[in-house]
């Protein structure tokens, strides 16, 4: 729990030196070029290996990620200092979070057991940005464990309409009824 915390508290920091710098957009394309480099398995292990001196794992980020801001390259070093290099996935999605409601936007994600049509996208698309009154960017993943329907994920929100789900409430129903009253 602390980590998110920590995280949130980066990321509004490095968003508000953002909008400040009028950098929002490029910021967060740096900051997930940052966290995929922290993240990389091999590269992660060296950042947090304790017999390596900080100084060589900060130029080793800063050439690693030349090409990124040095603001957020500063965030990246900041994390391997203070030992917290996992807390980046957490900062990174806190980032992207306000820079989604500074702009009206919403994260979804429609999991479906057959991959949609574009058509079908589009409506779905459409559907939860009328519900919700904001811009819809929605991503999308297979996941043919839920046999039929769709869930779909708005920030904490779920709307499982799948027919695992209906299915389960189902059995639910048929064992309260079976069982003596």
């Amino acid at each position: 729990m602390a980590k998110q915390v920590g995280g949130q508290r980066y990321a509004r920091a490095l968003f508000d030196l953002a909008v400040e710098k009028d950098a929002m957009d490029q910021w967060a394309t740096d900051l997930a070029q940052l966290a995929e480099a922290m993240q990389d398995e091999q590269f992660n292990l060296f950042l947090k290996h304790a017999e390596v001196p900080l100084e060589r794992k900060i130029e080793s980020l800063a050439t690693v990620l030349s090409e990124i801001d040095p603001m957020v390259r500063n965030l990246g070093s900041l994390l391997v200092t203070r030992n917290s290099v996992d807390s980046i996935g957490d900062v990174a999605m806190a980032y992207n979070r306000l820079v989604d409601d500074r702009l009206g936007r919403q994260q979804i994600e429609v999991t479906t057991a057959v991959e949609l049509e574009p058509a079908e996208s589009e409506r779905i698309r459409d559907f939860v940005a009328g519900i919700i009154q904001r811009e819809v960017v929605m991503t999308t993943r297979v996941d043919d464990s839920i046999l039929g329907g769709m869930v779909i994920q708005i920030g904490d929100r779920l709307m499982d309409g799948s027919t695992r789900s209906k299915l389960e409430e189902l059995r639910k129903q048929i064992r309260l009824e079976g069982s003596p009253g």
